[in-house]
C-alpha cells in the first residue's frame, strides 16, 4: 500500500478514503503479482509494464478505468450492478456496494488479453 499512501491521504472524505483503500487492498490480495503505480496522479495496477486497471476519486463516485475493450467485455455485468459508465470508465457510487466479481472479471480479462502486450496501452 506504500505506493498509494500519499494518494489515499489526499482523499478528504474518510468514507471515500476507506472504500478506496478497501478496493486497493482487495486487488493487492487477489493479484499480488500486479505492480502498484501512480501515473498522471492516478493510482493504477500494471502487469509486466502494461496497464491493467486504474482508479480516480470524485465527490460522487469511485471511477474505475480498465480500458474500453474490458468495459465492452463486461458490459452486461456493469448494467446488472447498476453502475453508470462511459466508453472509458465505470462509476461506482459511494452509496453502492462494490461488485468485486465484476472487478475480478475486468482484471482477469485484461491480464489474459494483454499477456503478450509489450506496450502500456493497447494499440
Amino acid at each position: 500500500m506504500d505506493v498509494f499512501v500519499e494518494y489515499l491521504a489526499g482523499i478528504d472524505d474518510p468514507f471515500h478514503r476507506e472504500r478506496t483503500e478497501e478496493v486497493f487492498t482487495w486487488i493487492m490480495t487477489k493479484y499480488p503479482h500486479l505492480q502498484k503505480e501512480i501515473k498522471w496522479k492516478q493510482p493504477m495496477f500494471t502487469d509486466h509494464g502494461t496497464y491493467i486497471i486504474g482508479f480516480s476519486v470524485s465527490k460522487k463516485h469511485l471511477a474505475v478505468a480498465p480500458e474500453s475493450v474490458a468495459i465492452t467485455h463486461v458490459e452486461n455485468g456493469i448494467l446488472k450492478a447498476g453502475y453508470d459508465y462511459t466508453k472509458e470508465l465505470i462509476r461506482i457510487p459511494w452509496k453502492s456496494p462494490v461488485d468485486y466479481d465484476l472487478l475480478e472479471k475486468m482484471i482477469d480479462f485484461n491480464i489474459k488479453d494483454k499477456l503478450d502486450c509489450t506496450t502500456f496501452w493497447r494499440k
